[in-house]
C-alpha cells in the first residue's frame, strides 16, 4: 500500500457521511481538507527548526504560528457538518484575518503580506460557488481598502521596516503567495480532471443503459418534435435514429392516434404525468415495398424539469419512455374473444335447455297422453278409428322425438370429430327429387309453392348419400317453415367445373343482419328464443354447415329481412377423404376443443381499428 493510499484512506475516514456516496463531492472535500491538514502539520513540524535558527520569536511570529490551528479547525468543521460552502467562507475569513494581522505589523499596504490578498478569491474559487467567490472577492477588496486607510493616516502600530528589509520581505511574500496560488491551481486542475472523468464515466454508463434497454427513451418538445431518442428504437421500428428526429416519429404514428399522442405530450409539458397507447408504423426487415405494418406501443411521459415553468423564456420539454405492447394487446384481444366465446357457449347452453325442454316435452306429453287414453279405451269407449288416430299421433310424436335425438347425436359426433362420411357413388338428381317429394305435402299444407329445377344430365357424384339427403331435407324444410302462406320455395341444382351447386331460395321472413352472422351456430334460431313463432331445435343449419364442411364444400347464406333467404351449397363431385393422421394425443385434444385460437395476423388487423387511450397516472 502506497503513502498516497494511506493518506486517502485517512481522509476518507474523516469525511462527512453525506460526502461518501458521491465521487465528485468526495473529491472536493478531500481537496479542501488535505492541504490544510498537511500544511498545518508541516508548519508545526518546522516551528522548532525556526526557533533554533531565529532565536526568541516576536509576538507577531508567535501569533502567526498559532494561527495555523485554524486550518485544522476548518477541516474538523467540514468533517462534522459536511457544509462545503460554509467551510470555504470560514477559510476565507481565517486567511484574510491572518493576512491583515501580519500586514498591519509589517508596513500596511506596502507589506509583503498584502500580496496574499490576491489568494483569497482564488482559494474561494475552488468551492464552485458564485456566492462564496463573490464574498471572498469583496472580503479581499475590503481588507485592501482598510490597509490603504491605515497606511495613509499613519495608524500603523510599529515603524515601517527599512528599505532592505522591505525588499526581502516583499520577495518572500510574492514567492510564498505564488507557491500557494500554484498549489491552488493544481488543486483546481485536479478537481476539473476528476469532474471530467466522472462526467465521462456517467455519460458512458447512461449511454450503455440507453443502448441496451429494450424500452425507448426520448425527449420531445410540446409539439411532439423529437430532440433525442435512444438507439433501442432501431430494433423496435427498423429504422435509424436520425430518421426519427424532429417530426419523423410523429409521421409514423397512426393517423387515428395522433390527437391522443399530441394531447399526452402537451399535458406532460404542463406538469402532468400521462400514459398513452398508440400505433406506430414500422418497417420490418425483408418486407415488400409499400407494406404497412403497425405495432402498439405504450408511452409514459412527464415534464423534463419541474421548474421549467418558472422560466418563460425556455420551452417546456417532455421525457418519455416507450415500450412495445403488441403482444399484450394481442393477448387482451384473444382474451376478449375467448370471453365472448365462453359467453356464447353459456348462451348456447341456455338456448339448448330452453329448446330441449320444449322440443322434448311436447312429443313426450303427446305419447304419454294418447297412450293412457288407449290403455283406458274401455272406460272411454274409444272406437277403432279413434284408436288408429291416437296410435298415429303417438307414432308421429315418437318419430319427431327420434329426429330431435338424432339431430343432437349427429351434432355431437360432428363437434367431436367422430362423424364418418361413407363415400359411395350416387345420383344427386334422384336424391334431390326424392327429398322434395317427401316435403311436398308439408309445403301444400303450409300454402307454399315448392318448385324444383334439377337438370336431367346431372352427373353421378361420389359422397355420402345419407348426408346429401340430410342437407337437402334440412334446407328445404327450413325454407318451407319460414315462408308465409302464398310464398314460394325454389330448389335448383347445377354443375360448374368439378362442383355441384345447390341453391334453395324462399320468399319468407328473411334474417336480420345481426342474426345472419350467427346462422349455423348450434341451437340458434333467428329471433328471441322464448318468443319463437316456429318449432325446431335450431340444429338444422348447424348440421348442414358441418356436413358441407365434412364434404370439403362451401355454404353461403344471403338474406334480407322481409324479402327472403337464399342458401347456396357447393359440393365436390368427387369427395376425397383426407388422410388420417397418426394418433398422438394432441389430435384428440384438438377435436374436443371448443375455442379456436385466432391467428396473430387477424388479431393485429382487428387491433389496427381500435382507438388509442390516454391515461392520467396517479
Amino acid at each position: 500500500m502506497t503513502v498516497l493510499s494511506i493518506i486517502r484512506d485517512c481522509l476518507d475516514a474523516l469525511l462527512h457521511p453525506s460526502a461518501r456516496y458521491d465521487a465528485l463531492t468526495r473529491a472536493r472535500h478531500r481537496a479542501f481538507m488535505a492541504p490544510r491538514l498537511l500544511g498545518s502539520l508541516a508548519a508545526f513540524a518546522a516551528f522548532p527548526v525556526y526557533l533554533a535558527m531565529r532565536g526568541a520569536p516576536s509576538a507577531v511570529e508567535v501569533a502567526a504560528f498559532a494561527w495555523l490551528i485554524a486550518p485544522i479547525m476548518l477541516s474538523w468543521f467540514l468533517s462534522r457538518t459536511g457544509r462545503y460552502e460554509g467551510a470555504h467562507v470560514l477559510s476565507s475569513l481565517a486567511l484574510a484575518g491572518l493576512i491583515m494581522a501580519v500586514a498591519i505589523t509589517t508596513g500596511g499596504i506596502a507589506s509583503f503580506a498584502a500580496v496574499w490578498l490576491v489568494v483569497v478569491p482564488l482559494e474561494a474559487a475552488l468551492s464552485a460557488s458564485r456566492r462564496v467567490a463573490a464574498f471572498a472577492s469583496l472580503l479581499a477588496l475590503s481588507c485592501a481598502g482598510m490597509l490603504i486607510l491605515v497606511s495613509q493616516f499613519g495608524w500603523l502600530p510599529v515603524e515601517e521596516p527599512s528599505t532592505a528589509e522591505r525588499g526581502v520581505l516583499m520577495a518572500f511574500g510574492v514567492a510564498s503567495a505564488t507557491l500557494y496560488a500554484a498549489g491552488l491551481a493544481f488543486g483546481a486542475e485536479s478537481l476539473a480532471r476528476t469532474s471530467v472523468a466522472l462526467l465521462s464515466r456517467e455519460e458512458e454508463r447512461y449511454r450503455l443503459l440507453a443502448r441496451n434497454m429494450s424500452d425507448v427513451i426520448s425527449r420531445h418538445q410540446r409539439n411532439g418534435a423529437v430532440q433525442f431518442i435512444s438507439p433501442a428504437v432501431e430494433a423496435m421500428l427498423g429504422m435509424s435514429v436520425t430518421q426519427l428526429h424532429g417530426h419523423g416519429l410523429f409521421d409514423r404514428v397512426h393517423v387515428a392516434d395522433r390527437p391522443a399522442y399530441l394531447t399526452a405530450l402537451s399535458d406532460a409539458a404542463r406538469g402532468d404525468v400521462r400514459s398513452v397507447e398508440f400505433r406506430l408504423r414500422r418497417e420490418p426487415a425483408g418486407s415488400e415495398r409499400g407494406q404497412i405494418d403497425f405495432i402498439w406501443v405504450e408511452m409514459r411521459c412527464r415534464p423534463l424539469d419541474q421548474d421549467l415553468g418558472r422560466d418563460p423564456s425556455r420551452e417546456a420539454e417532455v421525457v418519455a419512455v416507450m415500450r412495445d405492447i403488441t403482444d399484450r394487446k394481442l393477448s387482451e384481444q384473444a382474451l376478449d374473444q375467448a370471453r365472448s366465446a365462453a359467453e356464447a357457449a353459456d348462451a348456447a347452453k341456455t338456448r339448448f335447455l330452453a329448446t330441449m325442454s320444449h322440443e322434448l316435452r311436447t312429443p313426450l306429453n303427446a305419447i304419454i297422453g294418447f297412450s293412457e287414453m288407449i290403455a283406458q279405451e274401455q272406460t272411454l269407449m274409444l272406437g277403432a278409428s279413434q284408436r288408429k288416430e291416437y296410435a298415429q299421433l303417438i307414432n308421429d310424436s315418437g318419430q319427431h322425438l327420434l329426429s330431435v335425438v338424432n339431430g343432437i347425436l349427429d351434432m355431437s359426433k360432428m363437434e367431436s370429430g367422430n362423424f364418418e362420411i361413407a363415400s359411395e357413388p350416387f345420383a344427386p338428381r334422384a336424391s334431390l327429387l326424392h327429398c322434395c317429394n317427401l316435403l311436398a305435402l308439408k309445403a301444400r299444407e303450409n300454402g307454399v309453392d315448392l318448385v324444383t329445377d334439377a337438370p336431367q344430365d346431372l352427373p353421378v357424384m361420389t359422397g355420402d348419400p345419407r348426408a346429401f339427403k340430410q342437407i337437402v331435407l334440412n334446407l328445404v324444410a327450413n325454407a318451407i317453415k319460414f315462408t308465409e302462406r302464398g310464398g314460394q320455395v325454389s330448389v335448383t341444382a347445377s354443375v360448374s367445373a368439378s362442383q355441384l351447386t345447390l341453391r334453395i331460395s324462399d320468399t319468407g321472413v328473411g334474417i336480420a343482419p345481426d342474426d345472419l352472422k350467427r346462422i349455423g351456430a348450434p341451437f340458434f334460431q333467428a329471433g328471441k328464443t322464448y318468443q319463437r313463432r316456429h318449432e325446431g331445435t335450431g340444429l338444422g343449419l348447424s348440421i348442414v354447415k358441418s356436413l358441407v364442411a365434412l364434404h370439403l364444400g362451401e355454404m353461403t347464406v344471403q338474406s334480407r329481412l322481409g324479402e327472403g333467404t337464399a342458401v347456396t351449397v357447393k359440393l365436390p363431385l368427387v369427395y376425397t377423404p383426407p388422410q388420417a393422421k397418426p394418433f398422438d394425443g394432441k389430435t384428440a385434444e384438438s377435436k374436443v376443443a371448443t375455442l379456436t385460437p385466432v391467428p396473430r395476423q387477424e388479431l393485429q388487423d382487428q387491433l389496427h381499428d381500435q382507438p388509442a387511450p390516454v391515461k392520467k397516472s396517479a
